[in-house]
């Protein structure tokens, strides 16, 4: 399969998901003072809206510079990027949590924010699964057979999933709001190019398929 339809379908995901978040900012028909709920009450709401925001934006930038380093997608491919879109198209859910339970008393903030850093984990696992397989197999994708030996650009790569294990524990153990903080500031880091570019011929490559 032509690695386009595969992006094509997974933009479609990465939209819908972020779409979504916008859904929790404030519940229509609420009768607490306006007021009082856009400049008090709701910032975890708008806290927990950027986090996740910025989070898909950067995985959606990322998810494309994955896959124009090839021109095909297999079958296995094909099983780890429904996996990823898995998490994403769920993050609305712990993103809505956080806003509800951020400051709730007792432990509601911090198990929201650990339902959150599972769900990071998990789009953290898939996504580093997702670029291994692609770099290892690019060959055989129509991408560059050296993409595989770019072991730097997969350890930065996938070097999020550390800090998102961490963000869950301090979560747990210490404070939601740090833990939230942390899954933030692991969105700026991915702001950040760390795959590959694309070799200049790649769009070319596999046409003899």
């Amino acid at each position: 399969m032509d690695s386009r339809r595969a992006e094509s379908f997974s933009d479609g995901v990465f939209a819908v998901a972020i779409t979504v978040l916008v859904f929790n900012l404030l519940p229509i028909g609420n009768h607490v003072a306006l007021t009082a709920a856009l400049l008090g009450s709701y910032w975890p709401s708008y806290f927990a809206y950027v986090v996740s925001f910025l989070t898909i934006g950067i995985m959606w930038v990322n998810h494309h510079g994955m896959l124009a380093q090839i021109t095909r997608v297999d079958r296995p491919l094909l099983m780890l990027n429904m996996l990823l879109l898995l998490g994403i198209v769920a993050l609305p859910f712990p993103t809505a949590l956080v806003a509800g339970h951020l400051t709730a008393k007792p432990g509601g903030g911090q198990l929201a924010v650990v339902v959150y850093g599972l769900n990071m984990i998990f789009i953290s696992v898939a996504f580093g699964a997702t670029w291994v397989y692609l770099a290892r197999h690019a060959g055989e994708l129509g991408g560059s057979p050296q993409l595989g030996r770019r072991t730097a650009s997969t350890l930065r790569f996938t070097g999020g999933n550390l800090g998102y294990v961490a963000g869950t524990l301090i979560a747990a153990f210490v404070s939601a709001v740090a833990g939230l903080v942390i899954f933030g500031l692991l969105a700026v880091y991915y702001v950040f190019e760390h795959l590959p570019s694309p070799a200049p011929d790649a769009d070319g490559a596999g046409d003899d398929s």
